[in-house]
């Protein structure tokens, strides 16, 4: 099995930022290693590069595994990519991407309809920063355009899936005659 630990490394090391995804690595093995055995295989690896000295780790985010830095590097890194700096999201970019996070797929204009003011340009600069992406067209009038979050806004956020996503707080609806009794 170690032969196939280091094959799984080379691969991942290969693919870099993209990672891959299970499907990707079955295709690969097909004849070779089941679905259960690679999994097996990845889990001793991420336990193996965690355990050991190394500046790197094997994660998995979205359902893609992918060779990154360890936090310990990170210091390090900035230093030598210092001119590289990470632009932080404004309030209306993060409620403008948790909607269509919990929501996706959706259109534009249902976002703006939760958030009760237009969007387009937060929408155009989530998708300029990968964070968001076209999924289709609705098939509402006018076939608006469907969003949903990328692969980026997984890593990003560090998520498996969405269903990490905390839970939403349950709102009641107030009735009219509910808003005018003191």
């Amino acid at each position: 099995m170690e032969k196939y630990k280091q094959i799984l490394e080379g691969l991942l090391f290969l693919s870099g930022d993209e990672g891959l995804c299970m499907t990707q690595l079955l295709g690969v093995f097909q004849d070779e290693l089941t679905q259960e055995t690679l999994e097996t295989l990845l889990d001793e690896m991420m336990k193996e590069y965690m355990e050991q000295a190394r500046g790197f780790e094997l994660v998995c985010y979205g359902g893609v595994y992918k060779l990154v830095s360890k936090a310990i590097v990170h210091p390090y890194a900035e230093k030598l990519f210092s001119k590289i700096h990470v632009a932080t999201l404004s309030n209306a970019a993060m409620e403008t991407l948790a909607i269509i996070a919990y929501k996706q797929p959706i259109t534009r204009a249902e976002v703006e309809e939760i958030r009760g003011v237009n969007c387009d340009m937060m929408v155009r600069k989530l998708m300029a920063r990968n964070l968001i992406k076209e999924c289709g067209r609705s098939d509402a009038p006018g076939r608006p355009f469907l969003y949903e979050v990328t692969e980026e806004f997984m890593d990003t956020f560090k998520l498996e899936s969405l269903k990490e996503l905390p839970e939403l707080p349950e709102f009641k609806e107030e009735t009219e005659e509910e808003l005018f009794v003191e």
